[in-house]
């Protein structure tokens, strides 16, 4: 073959390889339909199941869960909700029972809750001192001249007005803590300057009724609790 032929049959293939389209070997996996608005949607054949499926839908998936589910999700709330509340609320209540009884005075504390004092013991004029509940406790068997002093001073004039009939159950019978009511001293009887008790800690002056007449105390001396059930028989508390 000479050089002319050979140059004649390569332009007669490059026009035959011209004519002919090109096909890509390339298979479409998806076609495109164009709606009225001219949006675009892509459709699909899903591998599992022969419907066709919108890929711009959201699939409902309500239709595969009970209907009945939420309200069965509410009553067992409820449930758990009243359980929990009856179960601490029991756990309170014990704690508080507990706690009642723990604070709750025995037997020998009780004992100790009241006293009793023999008054055909104490002579007219005279004081005893009796321990009850820790603190000391006056008891002066006022003569009638002490009862009439007490009962001659002009209330208005004190500082912590209080007539003597008012601190009293019986005239003869004065029944007080022994405690100043300044900063808790123990007073001295038959001492200061109005015949009653005095206290030496920072001087004040209480008279026959103990009533605060003259220093810093701000207070009478404090009268207990206390009853005569029989003719010569004091109990206190």
């Amino acid at each position: 073959m000479t050089m002319a032929t050979f140059s004649t049959a390569s332009r007669v293939c490059l026009r035959s390889a011209v004519r002919q389209p090109i096909v890509p070997a390339v298979r479409s996996l998806s076609t495109t339909a164009v709606r009225a608005d001219n949006s675009a949607t892509t459709s699909y054949t899903s591998p599992f199941k022969g419907s066709e499926h919108k890929g711009n839908k959201i699939p409902d998936f309500g239709k595969y869960i009970s209907k009945s589910a939420p309200a069965n999700n509410k009553l067992f709330s409820y449930f758990m909700v009243g359980a929990m509340g009856a179960l601490t609320a029991a756990g309170a209540k014990s704690t508080v029972q507990e706690f009642l009884v723990s604070m709750s005075a025995s037997s020998d504390v009780l004992a100790m809750a009241k006293v009793e004092v023999d008054l055909n013991a104490i002579p007219e004029g005279k004081n005893v001192i009796i321990k009850w509940r820790g603190k000391p406790v006056f008891i002066r068997h006022r003569t009638q001249s002490e009862i009439d002093q007490a009962n001659a001073v002009n209330v208005s004039s004190l500082r912590d007005p209080q007539a003597d009939d008012d601190r009293v159950k019986k005239p003869e019978w004065l029944i007080m803590l022994g405690v100043c009511t300044h900063l808790g001293c123990v007073p001295i009887g038959e001492a200061g300057d109005f015949g009653g008790w005095f206290c030496p800690c920072h001087g004040s002056h209480y008279d026959i009724s103990g009533r605060i007449r003259k220093g810093p105390a701000p207070l009478n001396l404090e009268i207990p609790e206390y009853d005569f059930p029989e003719d010569g028989l004091l109990i206190i508390g």
